[in-house]
């Protein structure tokens, strides 16, 4: 298995490689919780940087930082922090992590890990294998997604056009750069270690 990005750009021992850990677990958390609230104008809908940052997070990380820090973000987000793309001070916590996004935020943690096991195989440092992995990702992110938005409105109504098809535009623009990025990432670093 290779080394994930993050165990690249800083390796670290000991009480070291804690600090490292937790101060990333923060980042990430922080990341998520800005990508949540910036939207960019897209058709159909407009989008946030949320799935881009969990991937992304989830391949530079590794599986188990990955997913850590997923689960620490919905740890805050459960506490009542407004964190999540449609929360406020009104709609927090568990009570809107239990309405229609629901499934989307399990998602997240399945994907960081999913994509941090791509990653510390190499899948990152080559453009066609991280699009296949972020296809992955995102389709691991959807899956339960979609089945919380049927289960809570009913399978028979239009659940693909509301939870997937508005936002498929989008997540192929993503897909496409962090497919770019992390190749060119993997580059620089080995530009400058030799």
């Amino acid at each position: 298995m290779s080394r994930v990005l993050s165990e690249a750009l800083a390796p670290a021992e000991g009480s070291a490689l804690w600090v490292k850990r937790a101060a990333l677990v923060a980042f990430g958390v922080a990341a998520m919780a800005v990508a949540a609230k910036v939207k960019v104008p897209m058709w159909p809908v407009p989008i946030t940087m949320q799935s881009f940052v969990v991937l992304s997070l989830g391949a530079a990380y590794g599986a188990r930082l990955g997913g850590a820090t997923m689960l620490a973000y919905l740890a805050v987000g459960a506490l009542g922090f407004d964190v999540f793309t449609g929360s406020s001070a009104e709609a927090a916590g568990l009570a809107y992590m239990l309405g229609g996004t629901g499934g989307y935020l399990v998602g997240f943690a399945l994907a960081a890990c999913f994509m941090g096991w791509a990653a510390a195989r190499g899948w990152d440092r080559s453009a066609p294998l991280m699009a296949a992995a972020m296809l992955g990702g995102t389709a691991l992110i959807y899956v339960p997604g979609l089945l919380w938005l049927g289960m809570l409105h009913g399978f028979d109504k239009p659940i693909l056009a509301w939870g997937l098809t508005p936002f498929l535009l989008g997540d192929a623009l993503k897909l496409g750069l962090a497919a770019l990025v992390f190749p060119l990432a993997w580059r620089a670093v080995g530009a400058a270690r030799g």
